[in-house]
């Protein structure tokens, strides 16, 4: 009896962050998708590269990241964002896989508003949006703080971060969600992949 291995998926990880929170949040969703069996291309926005362009547009899928700020995206990210517009007018990321995270202070802080707009600026792009995919937890008398998805977000992944803290105020189980993000966009991209080069097989036949 054989069995099928699935193909390593191209994930990138595109992402702004201002004062470094995000980028433990990115970190984390890289390391998920790694070990999931994903080729990750790491890619802060602010400072993207032509040869990181060329990454975006070979993966087959891109986790977007961006701190929630005043409500919204950071305006780091909406550069990056703005900057799509021939890629959005060419459709050069039409059916990749595309998923979101972010970060802000207070344990609500309007993040939807920005996972929200992450899911919009994706669909633009003619991609094919992936959730969170985890039940909200820390929401019962039995829960804890340490549940993964504590903040219960179902779009995306959400993570709080005391505003007077450092990077090493990230919490632990807004990581390990960052990194099940990762992990299960790296899956999904699989299959994809593999359903691809299945149907590419067959009209060959």
């Amino acid at each position: 009896m054989s069995s099928y291995v699935l193909p390593r998926p191209r994930v990138a990880i595109a992402f702004h962050s201002g004062y470094g929170h995000t980028a433990v949040l990115a970190e984390a969703v890289r390391r998920g998708a790694e070990k999931a069996g994903a080729h990750v291309a790491f890619i802060p926005v602010d400072t993207i590269t032509e040869e990181q362009w060329s990454e975006l547009d070979a993966a087959d899928a891109v986790i977007f990241g961006t701190p929630t700020y005043m409500g919204g995206a950071s305006a780091g990210f909406h550069a990056f964002a703005e900057a799509t517009g021939g890629r959005f007018v060419d459709g050069t990321w039409a059916d990749k896989i595309a998923a979101g995270f972010t970060n802000s202070a207070s344990k609500s802080g309007d993040k939807l508003n920005t996972l929200t707009f992450l899911s919009a600026f994706a669909a633009q792009h003619r991609m094919i949006w992936v959730t969170l995919g985890l039940a909200p937890g820390w929401n019962a008398l039995e829960a804890s703080e340490h549940d993964l998805n504590r903040l219960g977000f179902w779009i995306g992944a959400g993570a709080s971060t005391p505003q007077d803290g450092g990077i090493d105020t990230v919490h632990s189980s807004d990581i390990a969600t960052a990194e099940h993000l990762g992990a299960r966009v790296a899956e999904q991209a699989a299959v994809f992949v593999a359903g691809r080069a299945a149907l590419a097989g067959s009209a060959d036949a």
